[in-house]
Order: C-alpha cells, then structure tokens, then sequence
C-alpha cells in the first residue's frame, strides 16, 4: 500500500512540474506551444508566422505582432510558461488584488506608539 502511495505522488510531482515548464515562444515549436495553457492552433500558427519573419525581441513586440495577444491575455500565458527570450511577461507573478468587499485587505494594521 505505502509503495502505491509513493509511486502516485511521484507521477503527480512529475507531472505538475511539468505544467509549469517555460516555453519560449522564438525556440518553440508547435507541439510545444500548444501545450501552453491557453495557446490553441491558431494562436500557435500566428506566433509561427511572425517568427518566420524574425524572432520576438520582447513581450510588447509579441503583442503588437500577433493579433488578438493583450495584456491580460500575455499575463495568463505567461503564468502558464510562455516566456519570450526566457523572460516572463512583466505583472505575470503579481498576486491578484483583493476582491471587492474584501475589507481585511485594506484594512491598516493596529498601530500602537510607544510612548
């Protein structure tokens, strides 16, 4: 049973560390785009496209190349692993800002001076 038990986590530890691999969007190929969460054929086959015309120098020169790649969309894929030149999109690792009502949040904390 504890044999079971060690081989399931090691296929999920496997495979969850491979949900986050960085993929860069000017060494990709398509198997490998599409494995980005998010990427579908189209957005892999545009991507594909402009780098055949030269590679992407930076997040805003992928976005402004290939049509439809906002910034909220370009945030997303690059939590989901897509890099350009191995650099993730600016904004990407920021923690989501609180929910509104959520007044914990902008809640200052007890401030006592010493006198």
């Amino acid at each position: 049973m504890i044999k079971k038990l060690m081989l399931a986590f090691a296929a999920l530890a496997v495979s969850g560390s491979m949900a986050f691999a960085q993929v860069d969007v000017n060494k990709a190929d398509v198997a490998a785009l599409d494995g980005v969460k998010g990427v579908g054929p189209s957005m892999s086959k545009a991507i594909l496209d402009e780098r055949a015309k030269g590679e992407f120098k930076d997040w805003p020169d992928l976005q402004t190349r290939v049509k439809g790649l906002g910034d909220k969309k370009a945030v997303k894929l690059s939590q989901s692993g897509l890099v350009v030149n191995g650099k993730a999109k600016e904004g990407a690792a920021a923690k989501p800002a609180a929910a509104k009502g959520d007044k914990s949040a902008a809640k200052p904390a007890d401030a006592k001076t010493a006198t």
